[in-house]
């Protein structure tokens, strides 16, 4: 049995995003590969070797008891993400010895890039898989990476095959000197978790927890409540709209006080829940609870929330930063040419990239709007609200295109025909 060795910052069972979910899905769906992990531990609770699902999992770094995601970002625990980047690079040659793996997968070039190109300078036989998760804008990122820049640019240069979440990403990577495949293997979701059936009673008790009156509408958003997501952009446009119209927080991050804070100084703080938190269990019983879906993304690799509103059949109004314009198609408000270079048509990166000469589609997923633009978010949530008949058109496109396109089954699938068997037929 072929194996394989993991880079990931975190993993399960705490302190998980979506990257990490991502592996677990793949990783499951993929028994006849041996997986193995080098990870954080952080927990000192939790044990340094450990069996999670199909994946081997060895833990590193400085620990705490029970720590919360607010210790990660407190010292010592803080530290863990810079010593990551030569530790596991250590470790992982170190395992390398006893179990003489047949691939690398590295899950984001700036969380992991570096431990993987360090571990590739030492065994530069072994294939080399890094796949871009990353949500942040490229030119953060390579800010936050300069004191590392030798080995981060190594990420891209050294390694044999990268695979993206979007074609955006995909971009990034050739701007970053990669010459080799691009692979899109986009992220998925659980959809039939998230159009599955709500009981009415259910969706009727959140509504009245939120404390929903009859002709309001509701506009969620399901986000970290951090700067790139724009959240504010939702409260200015409140001003914008009928009395009626209230907004839905799911979430929690460092922007909350200065949010609530905006709500009040605009008068809408009325009209703004801050809900926290809520299980993935819950989720479909509140978008199903609400009426449309809000998230102007300042930038974003892909992003499931958008893919699970429309699973759970919200109309969604977004921008077509990074990544969401793989999904997110609005072709009365996009010129042709805006759609081209969204999706990449025409643009011939490499020979090989057969998936960025695709023609941009025609149908509407949702409503675009440029970022940063409190108008036309107000402008697309009354376009909403006022033509009923196009809104039960486009949602039932977008679910028609999540189900068929955004499952974990096909998603795994693709990874283990398109990424890893080219990679482990090698010699």
């Amino acid at each position: 049995m072929k194996k394989v060795l993991i880079f990931s910052l975190a993993y399960f069972p705490k302190h998980v995003g979506g990257a990490e979910v991502a592996i677990q899905e793949k990783t499951k769906r993929m028994p006849d590969i041996e997986f193995h992990m080098v990870t954080n531990r952080f927990d000192s609770t939790l044990p340094k070797v450990e069996k999670v699902g199909n994946v081997l999992v060895h833990r590193i770094g400085i620990t705490r008891p029970n720590p919360s995601m607010a210790d990660l970002r407190r010292f010592p625990l803080h530290l863990n993400k810079f010593l990551f980047q030569f530790l596991a690079a250590w470790k992982a040659i170190q395992l390398h010895r006893q179990y003489k793996y047949d691939a690398i997968w590295a899950m984001m070039a700036h969380a992991c890039g570096v431990p993987a190109a360090i571990f590739k300078l030492a065994k530069p036989r072994v294939p080399f898989v890094l796949e871009l998760q990353e949500g942040d804008p490229p030119a953060h990122i390579e800010r936050t990476m300069r004191p590392l820049w030798p080995f981060f640019t190594r990420a891209f240069t050294k390694a044999d095959v990268i695979s993206v979440i979007s074609t955006f990403l995909g971009r990034w990577a050739r701007a970053r000197g990669f010459k080799g495949p691009v692979v899109l293997v986009p992220n998925a979701v659980n959809t039939a978790h998230f159009s599955m059936q709500v009981a009415p009673r259910r969706i009727q008790e959140v509504q009245e927890s939120l404390d929903k009156n009859m002709g309001d509408v509701f506009v969620i958003t399901t986000s970290r409540l951090v700067h790139k997501n724009a959240v504010d952009d939702m409260i200015r446009a409140l001003v914008l709209l009928p009395g009626n119209v209230h907004f839905i927080v799911l979430g929690t991050g460092p922007d909350e006080a200065m949010l609530r804070k905006l709500a009040l100084r605009l008068g809408v703080s009325g009209r703004v829940r801050f809900a926290g938190q809520v299980g993935h269990a819950d989720m479909p019983a509140y978008l199903k609870a609400c009426d449309i879906f809000i998230r102007a993304s300042r930038s974003e690799g892909m992003g499931n929330s958008f893919v699970e509103a429309m699973a759970a059949e919200l109309p969604v109004i977004a921008t077509q930063e990074g990544g969401i314009a793989d999904f997110l198609f609005d072709p009365e408000r996009n010129d042709a040419r805006k759609r081209a270079i969204s999706h990449g048509a025409g643009e011939k990166l490499l020979p090989g990239d057969e998936a960025w000469n695709r023609p941009a589609p025609e149908f509407q997923t949702g409503w675009a709007v440029d970022k940063d633009s409190p108008e036309q978010i107000a402008g697309a949530v009354q376009e909403i609200m006022s033509r009923s008949e196009k809104v039960r058109s486009v949602i039932a496109t977008a679910k028609t295109m999540v189900v068929e396109k955004y499952d974990w089954d096909l998603i795994a699938r693709d990874m283990k025909e398109k990424v890893f068997e080219p990679l482990l037929s090698r010699g």
